[in-house]
């Protein structure tokens, strides 16, 4: 098992991209649903007020830190990450190895269209994957019943789930133990990205750190949210102050 890492109450997982790709594969050869989990600075942030949220967290099978804001968060503490392992990084990963070894996929989440636009641009880069079936993320609690037998129908291996945080956090972790897949990455707007209908920071801006920003000029209505941002660093120098 790997080291875990303390950033405020969340243990994450000392591991490469490489590292955590060979415990996904791990787990596809596992019989039991096997549960990932991404924080960024935000969902630590929002762990630190829910207690549900921060045990969901640290029950996961494998816990990847998203965000440089982690990595270096770790950095300042003392207990340094190895890396970040995005969520959609480290799908995107998988999906380049179904040249040497095929992985079928559940995707769950988005707007109605997103899904379905999702896989058709995963299976025209990806053609060795298997999308085993899409439904979009607006539903009812009447309706999860017959989301979970269609995905157990689907005989998918993967279930991405991208209902945003910390919605599908708690969504994976009431109904993991219903659904017969290996592996559930909660994989937040990812599912917009490959739908092409929401864009990735570019390279540079993800190497140095400034998603936020990317994210902030994009959409401001986040900055409500992006507060978390300088609380989490204010928090993790807080945190040094006190040990030294």
């Amino acid at each position: 098992m790997p080291e875990k890492v303390d950033i405020h109450g969340v243990m994450i997982d000392n591991v490469s991209m490489d590292e955590a790709l060979e415990i996904v594969y791990g787990m596809l050869e596992g019989h039991s649903a096997n549960k990932i989990y991404t924080p960024n600075a935000e969902i630590i942030m929002q762990a630190n007020r829910d207690p549900e949220l921060m045990n969901i967290l640290n029950g996961a099978q494998l816990l990847v830190p998203d965000g440089a804001g982690v990595v270096l968060a770790s950095r300042i503490l003392k207990r340094r990450l190895k890396e970040k392992v995005s969520g959609i990084d480290l799908v995107k990963k998988i999906l380049l190895d179904t040249e040497k070894r095929p992985v079928s996929f559940f995707i769950l989440g988005g707007k109605p269209g997103v899904a379905e636009k999702a896989a058709v641009n995963i299976l025209s880069e990806h053609p060795k994957a298997v999308i085993a079936g899409y439904r979009h993320g607006y539903f009812d609690e009447s309706e999860i019943p017959e989301i979970i037998k269609e995905i157990n129908d689907s005989r998918a291996e993967v279930l991405l789930v991208g209902l945003g945080a910390p919605k599908q956090e708690k969504w994976i972790h009431r109904h993991a133990d219903m659904l017969n897949v290996r592996v559930i990455i909660g994989v937040g707007g990812a599912i917009d990205v490959f739908a092409g209908t929401a864009a990735l920071a570019p390279e540079f801006m993800r190497k140095a750190g400034l998603e936020w920003l990317f994210r902030l000029v994009r959409e401001p209505r986040r900055y409500k949210r992006m507060m978390d941002l300088p609380r989490f660093m204010m928090l993790t120098f807080r945190k040094r102050l006190k040990k030294n």
